[in-house]
């Protein structure tokens, strides 16, 4: 497993997926199944309304957070199967604390996890993305276009989330092949 191919492919295509598709949650997972190589089209599609802060409301998580949260609760969170057991508690909190692992990279960054406050960081102020006139200047203030906007963020939480999966598998002795389960029966 190299490392740094993973991280960047991660970053990459999100980056990629944000600026060629939309759709910052399913762009991030979608990063995240690509790098690690565990696609799951059931957890793609349950991102689907996570996009601008959630049904393009902007007052929700940034998909890019969200997403990688999704990734990384996929590979280490809570089942139902486990929901009343000591093992399934101890996996709800190792969800918790890789979700405030990610939450204090983005808090370091871009100095919230709410897409609209987001979007006054990078771009000097926010979007009603509900709004077509203003989805439109959101547009052409390179939101999908410049090296430093929404597609960056999304790279960022990709990479972010890959890297606390990976720090995770190897704290644990594992690999990639132990969570074969995840990928899709279709894919």
């Amino acid at each position: 497993m190299d490392r740094k191919k993973i991280l960047n492919k991660a970053y990459e295509r999100g980056f990629k997926g944000e600026r060629d598709y939309r759709g910052c949650a399913q762009c991030t997972i979608a990063a995240i199944q690509d790098a690690l190589d565990i696609r799951n089209d059931d957890i793609y599609k349950a991102g689907s309304g996570l996009a601008g802060g959630a049904g393009e409301c902007t007052d929700g998580l940034c998909g890019g957070y969200s997403g990688g949260i999704m990734m990384m609760s996929a590979f280490f969170g809570r089942t139902r199967e486990k929901e009343a057991t000591e093992e399934g508690r101890e996996d709800k909190y190792d969800s918790f604390r890789m979700a405030a692992a990610l939450h204090d990279k983005f808090i370091e960054k871009y100095g919230s996890v709410i897409c609209r406050e987001i979007h006054k960081k990078i771009f000097g102020r926010s979007f009603n993305l509900k709004d077509d006139e203003e989805k439109q200047q959101f547009r052409d203030a390179g939101a999908h276009e410049d090296d430093d906007k929404c597609c960056a963020v999304v790279g960022d939480g990709a990479r972010w989330a890959a890297e606390f999966i990976l720090d995770e598998i190897e704290d644990l002795s594992l690999t990639l092949e132990d969570f074969a389960h995840l990928r899709s029966p279709r894919a």
